[in-house]
C-alpha cells in the first residue's frame, strides 16, 4: 500500500502539489499528478495544497527514522 494515494478522476493537473512538494517526489504525467514513492518523505503537503481534494496521505505509512546507536 501507498503512503500517497492520487484521485485521479478529481486531479486536474494543476501542479500546484507538484509546486509544494520539498523533496520533487511528484510529477505530473499525461496532466495528473503522479507519486515517485521513492522519493516521497510523507509529509502531507501535497494534501494540505491539493485544490481538488485528490490527495490523501497515509502518515501512519511515513518511514521510520533509524535511532541513533541502534542497528
Amino acid at each position: 500500500m501507498e503512503a500517497v494515494t492520487i484521485n485521479r478522476r478529481w486531479c486536474k493537473g494543476c501542479g500546484i502539489c507538484v509546486a509544494f512538494c520539498p523533496k520533487q517526489a511528484l510529477v505530473l504525467e499525461q496532466e495528473k499528478a503522479e507519486c515517485r514513492p521513492e522519493k516521497c518523505i510523507v509529509c502531507g503537503m501535497c494534501e494540505l495544497y491539493c485544490p481538488d481534494l485528490a490527495i490523501v496521505v497515509d502518515k501512519s505509512l511515513k518511514p521510520k527514522k533509524a535511532v541513533k546507536g541502534v542497528a
